[in-house]
């Protein structure tokens, strides 16, 4: 925790001992290292539900806040707190001073003890957010009928390269033919919720699997097919491309995507999948400043995550053997696509997107997956930059050979020296805590180039700002 510094003015505001009853309830003290060493009933039962033990690290955050300040600056504070035990919230008055026998550390009265329970968790809510953790970090996913029965299966993690020609070539039949469940001695397939958390062992791979069954149906009615998600319990450890005593030609090393992302991508998602675990509650009641603090790990892990990505795609973009794979496309298509998977992220601001419309087309020559990726980083900065309960709009414009899609927004707008060098590596332009890494619009510039295209910006100051990727055009068949 940061060291906080106050005036005198402000400690003696702190030490006002404007407290509600003034019977003392408990009493507790701590020694110099802030850990418990003695305390009554029920201050000593709360410190044993969140985690600690008399003597023992304070266990409650907001008590723990108030003693380090009491001790640091050697004086009487008093202020209220709040404490979740599992059950209930707990709010009480405390006061902390130093200790009157001359020891380091405080003695603590608590007052004004209330209990409430906590509210009811909003199941539907946490269930849909356990979904979204469990595909972040799944390695292959697969579309199941009502019966279970393959439908579609997607995966590139190396390991499971031989399980997806396996799936691809047995569609229709039962998942459970291509996996071994463990611990299990039961006819397949068995019910779906039997399987949803069930530990699977994969041919060909090493590692600890556990499957994740996301179940489609009306309340009260059968599931009318299922996404199967198989989650490894540890990263894949990477091989090594070249011999130990010969190292790849300059123009071909590709470090960071080829050795470092594989390895880091899956433990860097596991820590995100925990944090938002915590965050939500999802294991059980958690006082706000612990669900504070895993929602910062959180938000960290993603930002690590996204650089992560943005420098394997670098790398990718700037090796003299980069090429696209051009096919003619439906910009429309492709743009409502990004539209959709970016509209929750839209929504948490109250910004609405508008997308072509179903009917609109407009054809180009070009590679669907990096026009989405494109589109995706422009769409994601619009809805970054914008100011809540604005709007992005998404259109698309032929002119001639050239097929465009503009992504204009709302947000402050870019000077002509910022347009100038928007496009630059690295350039976030003084944008210092929005969690990107400079990277986006370099690359999404560079993919354009790639594929016979350009990327574009249109803007002036409070008049917010029109990205233009514009493509070789096609007629669609």
């Amino acid at each position: 925790m940061a060291h906080m510094t106050a005036t005198p003015t402000d400690l003696e505001k702190d030490a006002a001992p404007a407290a509600p009853g003034r019977g003392a309830l408990a009493h507790a003290v701590s020694d110099a290292a802030d850990r418990l060493v003695m305390a009554d009933e029920p201050l000593a039962t709360l410190q044993l539900r969140c985690g600690g033990e008399i003597p023992g690290p304070i266990a409650i955050p907001a008590l723990l806040e108030v003693i380090r300040k009491a001790r640091r600056y050697a004086l009487k504070l008093a202020r209220p707190i709040e404490a979740c035990d599992g059950t209930d919230t707990i709010s009480a008055w405390v006061e902390a001073q130093p200790r009157s026998d001359g020891e380091p550390g405080c003695d603590i009265i608590v007052r004004g003890w209330r209990t409430a329970p906590l509210p009811v968790a909003d199941t539907r809510h946490a269930a849909e957010t356990r979904a979204a953790i469990e595909r972040q970090v799944a390695e292959l996913a697969a579309r199941l009928d009502g019966e279970q029965r393959l439908l579609s299966v997607e995966s590139e993690a190396p390991d499971l390269a031989a399980l997806i020609l396996a799936m691809r070539a047995g569609l229709g039949l039962p998942w459970t033919d291509f996996v071994e469940i463990a611990d299990s001695s039961h006819r397949q397939p068995l019910h779906w919720r039997l399987l949803d958390g069930a530990h699977v062992l994969v041919p060909g791979s090493d590692r600890h699997w556990r499957a994740h069954l996301l179940a489609s149906q009306a309340y009260g009615a059968s599931p009318t097919g299922f996404e199967l998600l198989l989650c490894a319990d540890e990263p894949l450890v990477a091989k090594a491309a070249f011999p130990p005593d010969r190292s790849p030609p300059e123009s071909d090393r590709t470090m960071i995507g080829q050795e470092i992302a594989p390895v880091l991508k899956q433990p860097i998602a596991r820590i995100i999948a925990n944090a938002e675990t915590i965050r939500t509650r999802l294991a059980g009641p958690l006082a706000d400043e612990y669900a504070t603090y895993a929602s910062e790990i959180a938000s960290a892990g993603k930002h690590l995550l996204h650089l992560l990505e943005d420098l394997a795609d670098l790398e990718v973009v700037e090796s003299d053997s980069f090429s696209t794979a051009p096919d003619r496309i439906d910009l429309a298509d492709v743009a409502r696509q990004a539209s959709g998977i970016l509209g929750v992220r839209a929504r948490e601001r109250q910004i609405s997107i508008d997308a072509p419309k179903l009917g609109e087309s407009l054809g180009a020559v070009a590679e669907f997956r990096r026009v989405l990726q494109i589109l995706l980083n422009l769409i994601g900065n619009a809805i970054r930059y914008s100011p809540e309960g604005s709007g992005v709009w998404v259109r698309l414009e032929r002119a001639a050979e050239r097929a465009r899609v503009i992504v204009a927004d709302q947000g402050p707008g870019l000077t002509e020296e910022q347009a100038a060098i928007v496009f630059e590596k690295f350039e976030r332009l003084g944008r210092g805590g929005d969690g990107g890494s400079g990277l986006g619009l370099y690359i999404s510039r560079r993919l354009a180039r790639a594929m016979g295209g350009e990327l574009s910006v249109e803007s002036a100051p409070g008049q917010g700002a029109r990205f233009i990727l514009e493509l070789p055009a096609a007629e669609l068949e």
